[in-house]
């Protein structure tokens, strides 16, 4: 995956529920509509709350790469 893939990228690694979905909240607000937020997260619990996330407020999961205690998301900001 390349920068070309993303507009904007949060970087969660070593923070632990509730860190990333908080810190999210404010990164998403730095992606254009439409645009790509690209997080990076090593918490399990980001399998649960990212998707609640997106899901209560309109976002769209474009994608969930896990790979061992690394887990990548690419969220579409809503409209």
């Amino acid at each position: 995956m390349s920068a070309s893939d993303y507009d904007v990228e949060l970087d969660a690694r070593g923070l632990f529920c509730p860190e990333p979905v908080m810190m999210l909240h404010n990164r998403i607000n730095d992606v254009e509509p439409g645009g790509i937020l690209r997080v990076i997260a090593t918490d399990p619990s980001t399998t649960r709350d990212i998707p609640r996330f997106c899901q209560f407020l309109g976002h769209e999961l474009v994608s969930h790469q896990a790979s061992d205690d690394l887990f990548i998301y690419l969220i579409r900001r809503a409209e």
